[in-house]
């Protein structure tokens, strides 16, 4: 976002420093065709004028005030006008930028020194700040223009990135839907197969006469029950969470996590680490947590920094996803709010405890509590 495309303007790409330079030199130029037969005092606020207009982007509200005794005092415009251009480019108070320019407007058109008017003179004088007033309504539009400009450039951006990301969730949901019709129907030839298994290994291990049979028979029955749970478990978090997993087999791990945070295009810090042994239906459940969690982040808190914590404890281990407020208006992007749903009723299938809502702060805070005893 902060390089130059191919479509933006050519003044854009002009470097920060040359044009100051340009503008100072410029308002120096406009000083020097005004200087004759002025006082030292006049010379001293317009090269005070000039020479401030090189801080405008940092402090375009003081530079401005700063330009005001020199066009008071000559008939200068370009170095106010730059000012007041800056102010109204950065600045989104239009009560300001109001006064602003009646202020300029009546620094020009005041006489100096001032002193007393003629009847004549004082109406010439309210002609000319009218005049002049209505002159410094174009820094002040423009700069709003240039702002406008810059901030619907900048929604263009997060449009075309939410439109990406909404384009590849449809397109993992398309192939989740197709992945969970495939696992359930496996499910139901499988399991059968798996269950006959065991029911043949049981009645083995009851009727073998000699050990080694039965601690063979008693292996193959211990495997396919375990096959059989792990079965029953994938499908019935497939069927809880409605089958809209956006992953692609094989399923994540703990190991990829760093890469999830890495690319999760937000400003995210991740601390701890967890026990390398956690069982992999519980290392799923970690990753869909901050996965989802990121992603709210980036749908719903534009601009905001998040922290991902990973824990353990005696008997319970866990991550929390904490981020800071929004810098930033979020974009209406459509989603099914069935996210953190889909996480609790996972955390449900592991026995675990999952949290989430606001911050104290204005942020949020999703949490997962896992019993170390009920990660497998």
């Amino acid at each position: 976002m902060t390089a130059a495309g191919p479509s933006e303007a050519w003044w854009a790409r002009v470097p920060g420093p040359v044009v100051d330079a340009a503008v100072v030199a410029v308002a120096a130029a406009d000083v020097l065709f005004n200087l004759a037969g002025s006082s030292v005092l006049a010379q001293v606020m317009a090269t005070l004028a000039c020479t401030v207009l090189a801080a405008r982007r940092r402090f375009p509200l003081a530079v401005f005030l700063l330009t005001l005794p020199a066009s008071l005092m000559l008939d200068i415009v370009f170095a106010p006008f730059a000012a007041l251009f800056t102010l109204a480019e950065r600045s989104r108070d239009r009560r300001l930028l109001t006064v602003c320019a009646l202020l300029f407007a009546l620094a020009s058109a005041a006489p100096w020194p001032l002193d007393d008017l003629s009847a004549h003179e004082r109406t010439w004088t309210a002609v000319y700040f009218f005049y002049t007033l209505a002159t410094a309504a174009a820094p002040v539009l423009l700069g709003q223009l240039v702002q406008a400009r810059r901030d619907l450039g900048h929604r263009i951006v997060e449009i075309e990135e939410a439109r990406e990301h909404e384009r590849l969730l449809h397109s993992q949901a398309v192939l989740a839907r197709e992945r969970a019709q495939l696992a359930r129907e496996m499910h139901d030839v499988v399991s059968h197969q798996v269950s006959l298994i065991a029911v043949q290994a049981g009645a083995l291990q009851v009727a073998a006469r000699d050990q080694d049979s039965r601690d063979g028979a008693r292996t193959i029955r211990s495997l396919s029950v375990d096959t059989l749970d792990e079965l029953w478990h994938m499908v019935s978090l497939l069927r809880a969470s409605g089958g809209n997993t956006t992953e692609l087999t094989p399923q994540p791990t703990l190991a990829d996590l760093h890469k999830l945070v890495a690319t999760s295009g937000i400003d995210t810090e991740l601390t701890g680490e967890l026990p390398s042994d956690i069982g992999t239906p519980a290392q799923r459940a970690v990753y869909r947590t901050v996965q989802e969690a990121l992603t709210n982040v980036r749908k719903h808190a534009p601009g905001a920094r998040a922290t991902v914590h990973l824990w353990h404890e005696p008997g319970f281990f866990g991550v929390t996803v904490t981020n800071t407020p929004p810098t930033r208006s979020s974009l209406p992007l459509p989603g099914s709010r069935q996210g953190l749903i889909g996480l609790a009723e996972r955390a449900e299938l592991l026995s675990a405890d999952f949290q989430s809502g606001p911050t104290t702060d204005g942020g949020y805070r999703v949490a997962l509590r896992v019993p170390a005893n009920g990660d497998t």
